[in-house]
């Protein structure tokens, strides 16, 4: 197991734009219209017939910010369906985060982000598609990861002063605020990057890149944030992150995007919010790591490294251990962002930020990957990824 020290220098929030290469691309770019969505649907090939689950992104523009869909077949692939405005908008380039859209109430609510308008949206889903039913306030200014656990919802918010705050999910999909929920970071500007529940929706947890910290939030089971805590990561630059086993989570550390340092590093989450480092800094000698998806059995973790254009595979233990499988696992469109794996873990789906597509793995037992599709035609700063 290769492991590489890091000093744990503070890190500017410029040296983020190597975690989201979309963010550098034109300002002039066209939004996602309906002559696109018709040429993104044609460009997907292979595709058989049946359809046995679906892939979301978001457009993430900012004249009106839409969920699109792809139909998944039994062979892992992809097609176009449809999209669906979200009633906010985007911001047309990269967020830096993780988790702009996930799926909830056992994969029959989507929750999305609307990064430009400080808000956030939900949808019902059914075999006819997405059903917009609510979009309300963020509860602070430019959301960018969202997260659930049972009918609590927490937004991370990058902008302004940056917090979290917590929203109600009803049954029927629409979403309400939670008064007195909304609590700040461990600084103003933080540089957030993504926030999770962990330890059954009793603990939060947030990665802040400009601060280099590892933050949790207890929470009530009413949704009211208690006691922060909060711990320097192993590296710098903690970015996205996975939930594994036994309350741990594991996290990207970018480290400024320097080439060849980037790493991966575990930590337990206790239930009163302690942090405690497990295993790090793990490194695979890649550059930009900056998303992390696990398998379902939580033996496997794969990093997109954003400047190297592939992925990097990590065997890991119960316990929090971390070992590299395979430094380059697998070649990705330009700038891979995020990633999710179907509900079974058998298939792998990767967000190419500067490559304005979305690559396809099939996931062997002992996880290696296999190439199966590369989907063109996404709109310059599509964001998020959620797969079922």
């Amino acid at each position: 197991m290769k492991k590489i020290k890091q000093t744990g220098a503070a890190i500017c929030m410029l040296l983020l734009a190597a975690c989201q290469k979309d963010a550098k691309l034109t300002d002039n770019a066209t939004e996602f219209s309906a002559n696109e969505t018709s040429r993104a649907a044609s460009a997907s090939s292979s595709v058989s017939d049946n359809t046995v689950g679906h892939v979301y992104t978001l457009t993430n523009a900012a004249g009106g910010n839409r969920v699109m869909d792809y139909t998944r077949s039994s062979a892992g692939t992809l097609t176009f369906s449809a999209s669906y405005a979200t009633g906010g908008n985007g911001t047309g380039s990269g967020l830096g985060n993780q988790g702009a859209v996930i799926l909830a109430k056992d994969k029959e609510i989507l929750l999305a982000v609307n990064a430009g308008s400080n808000s956030v949206s939900s949808f019902t889903i059914s075999d006819n598609g997405l059903t917009l039913v609510s979009t309300v306030s963020s509860g602070g200014m430019r959301p960018v990861s969202i997260t659930q656990y049972g009918n609590i919802v927490f937004v991370l918010n990058a902008a302004g002063t940056n917090n979290i705050s917590g929203l109600y999910l009803m049954d029927d999909g629409t979403l309400h605020p939670i008064a007195n929920s909304t609590r700040p970071l461990t600084a103003a500007s933080t540089g957030p990057a993504q926030v999770s529940f962990v330890n059954d929706g009793s603990v939060l947890v947030i990665t802040e890149k400009a601060t280099n910290k590892i933050v949790t939030y207890t929470v009530s089971n009413m949704g009211i944030p208690g006691a922060m805590h909060s711990l320097t990561s192993s590296s710098a630059t903690p970015f996205g992150f996975a939930v594994g086993k036994n309350g741990n989570v594991f996290v990207s550390e970018a480290v400024g995007g320097a080439p060849g340092a980037s790493v991966l590093s575990s930590y337990a989450i206790g239930y009163n919010g302690s942090i405690m480092l497990v295993d790090g800094s793990v490194g695979a000698g890649q550059s930009a790591a900056c998303w992390v998806a696990i398998t379902n059995n939580g033996k496997y973790a794969y990093t997109t490294n954003t400047a190297n254009d592939n992925l990097s595979t990590f065997g890991i233990t119960n316990a929090g251990g971390i070992s590299v499988s395979e430094a380059i696992s697998a070649i990705t469109g330009a700038g891979p962002i995020d990633a999710a794996l179907s509900n079974n873990s058998k298939y792998l789906y990767i967000l190419n930020g500067a490559g304005h597509s979305i690559d396809v793995f099939s996931v062997a037992s002992d996880g290696t990957l296999s190439h199966q599709q590369n989907v063109p035609g996404l709109p310059v700063g599509a964001n998020g990824l959620a797969a079922k």
